[in-house]
């Protein structure tokens, strides 16, 4: 149990709203030790222990920090050794256990250690039948590939359109539900429900809330607040008392115009970086994007010595903004596997595990190439939210960077390295500078604050795509509450 002045503590520095800052300390030897061989319960009273001590602040935020860490990172990795291997033998024909012994060695089945013994992340499964074509080829349910391949159809489909006519628009109408799981609902009590809802700016016009209800009733103006339509993580949140079964639900409208600019390898490319090498554009406004845009941000977009070598590496004596983008893109997209993670939260440098690991989905490679652009001078930033097709609706996060004389362009890695990976030159190569337009972007700052903000700790500090619900005293866990994203009409022109 954690004692009373740990709480306070780490009470403290949630209102502070810092607590992520302190992922740059690093955590003392012997709790990484006991972190890492899965004792996680003797980790948390070490901590309790030291934080009795006399500690420099930054060390006392960190190790309070560490035990929600602590607390929501062995949850993620609940199927021992035995318990996955039957789980493949059930999904995978004629699968073995010396395969299973080779997808850990290669890291492509997320595990950690728990007491001592090895366990797996709950979505190894889907990992596994994602990365790997030949076990997806080998599943018992084929629906695991037909749904992939659907979805890349749609997009062949839509880059096609996009050529022919300069781009594609779409105007979506969605409507989100979260509902409160039985064992946390507390009758009559005050709750907050956050929701994310499309910022307007860049490739989103004409956001309109529809409707806006509570247990299936029309809310009252003063049982929620729309943030502004320029907030960096927009939301709707209602604030209300509580009633078992109760649903918050919000129907929303926006559109979403999806430029095309031709950046492929060979002339295409070649003119746009001669345009980029010539181009000027406004000093003062140019001034203010590298500030904003080139900067550090604390604790994960960092130019540790690693990065800036590697990004030295991977950029060389290239001074071309657009070219240095490309390689950068290119880089990730060859090297990097997709693959899922657990949550961000517990990740203490985003950045720096991908480009160790080798591995990660498509918020951590997009951090990454955030990351390298910014050190090697290129600017870049955030833009995540909803992956909104006919056929899905989805999270997912992307990157936009910063060249004269064409603005603000996009960069998908996980889609340009599913491409890559794949032989789909064409997709590839259109996911640097392009994106499609089934996007909804909900966030266009990593780690940005809801307005109004949570009192307490959020389940994900730093996007804005499933929803958080609060009551006065604490926030809800992520198993606490359900979110539905609906597409209620989608027209494309």
């Amino acid at each position: 149990m954690i004692g009373i002045s740990v709480r306070e503590e780490r009470e403290k520095m949630m209102n502070e709203n810092n607590y992520f800052l302190t992922l740059s300390t690093p955590l003392p030897e012997d709790i990484q030790k006991l972190k890492w061989c899965g004792q996680f319960e003797q980790a948390k009273r070490v901590i309790g222990l030291r934080l009795k001590r006399e500690l420099p602040r930054a060390m006392k935020d960190r190790l309070t920090l560490e035990l929600e860490i602590l607390e929501r990172l062995p949850g993620q990795y609940p199927y021992s050794w035995g318990e996955a291997l039957e789980i493949l033998k059930r999904e995978i024909q004629d699968f073995k256990e010396d395969e299973l012994t080779q997808l850990w060695e290669e890291d492509a089945a997320d595990w950690i250690y728990v007491d001592g013994q090895v366990k797996f992340r709950s979505s190894f499964l889907a990992n596994i039948l994602k990365t790997r074509p030949a076990y997806g080829q080998r599943a018992v349910d084929p629906s695991h590939l037909k749904g992939r391949q659907d979805n890349f159809r749609l997009l062949e489909n839509a880059m096609a359109r996009m050529k022919e006519s300069e781009g594609m628009s779409c105007s979506y109408r969605i409507r989100s539900t979260v509902e409160i799981t039985p064992e946390a609902e507390r009758e009559g009590e005050s709750i907050r429900v956050y929701l994310p809802l499309p910022i307007e700016y860049s490739q989103i016009r004409n956001v309109k809330v529809e409707s806006v209800s509570i247990g299936g009733r029309e809310a009252l103006p003063s049982e929620y607040t729309v943030a502004d339509a320029g907030q960096p993580q927009r939301t709707i949140c209602f604030h209300t008392e509580h009633r078992r079964g109760q649903r918050y639900a919000v129907e929303f409208s926006f559109e979403n115009h999806a430029p095309y600019r031709d950046f492929s390898r060979g002339q295409a490319l070649d003119r746009a970086a001669a345009l980029a090498q010539r181009s000027e554009g406004s000093q003062g406004e140019i001034r203010e994007i590298r500030r904003d845009f080139c900067r550090e941000q604390l604790p994960h977009i960092r130019f540790t010595p690693y990065l800036r070598q590697l990004v030295r590496e991977v950029v060389g004596e290239e001074t071309n903004p657009l070219l240095k983008a490309r390689r950068i893109y290119d880089y990730i997209t060859s090297h990097v596997m997709y693959s899922y993670v657990r949550s961000y939260f517990t990740l203490t440098d985003i950045p720096e595990y991908v480009s160790t690991c080798f591995k990660g989905d498509c918020g951590v490679q997009a951090l990454l190439f955030i990351t390298m652009c910014r050190a090697a001078g290129v600017p870049a930033r955030w833009q995540a939210g909803l992956y909104t097709t006919p056929l899905e609706i989805g999270c997912h996060d992307w990157a936009q960077f910063y060249v004269e004389p064409f603005g603000w362009l996009y960069a998908d890695c996980s889609f340009g390295g599913a491409a890559f990976r794949e032989g789909y030159e064409e997709r590839w190569e259109f996911y640097f500078g392009n994106l499609d337009p089934y996007r909804m972007p909900a966030a266009r700052e990593f780690q940005a604050d809801f307005n109004p903000p949570m009192a307490h700790l959020r389940n994900d500090p730093y996007d804005n795509q499933m929803g958080e619900a609060e009551y006065g005293d604490r926030s809800l866990k992520e198993n606490e509450y359900c979110t539905d994203h609906r597409m209620v009409e989608l027209r494309e022109w």
